[in-house]
């Protein structure tokens, strides 16, 4: 009769450990600030003026720059390529090596684009 009660006590003492344990555990925390992005990357596929995304996707740069956070991986290549769109060329390369900065694993691509962009502009 003893090891029963032993063993009931036992059980909800686990029990009552997995929900405290349970209640404890926080949100994770995403790796990367999205705000905007991803529906300016549909508005640029629907033909949106790339003013007006460009207007959108700096307010929030400025936005993740204050809060110390990090854009996530393409932010500044699509900006870059949107800036080329505009005729905004001397703001192109800034945006593409901002790409290469955060984002090593894009080099080969961010440095196919910079020469490509270098050639439009002779």
């Amino acid at each position: 009769m003893k090891t029963l009660i032993t063993k009931r006590i036992a059980i909800a003492a686990a029990m009552l450990a997995s929900v405290v344990l349970t209640g404890c555990q926080t949100a994770q925390k995403s790796m990367y600030q999205w705000d905007a992005y991803q529906p300016q990357v549909y508005q640029h596929f629907k033909g949106e003026s790339p003013d007006q995304q460009i207007a959108a996707l700096e307010k929030d740069l400025q936005s993740m720059d204050a809060k110390g956070t990090v854009p996530p991986p393409g932010y500044h290549a699509h900006l870059g390529m949107l800036y080329a769109l505009a005729g905004k060329d001397g703001q192109v390369a800034p945006q593409f090596e901002a790409e290469k900065k955060l984002f090593p694993e894009s080099s080969a691509y961010m440095d196919f684009l910079l020469k490509k962009s270098k050639k439009v502009e002779k």
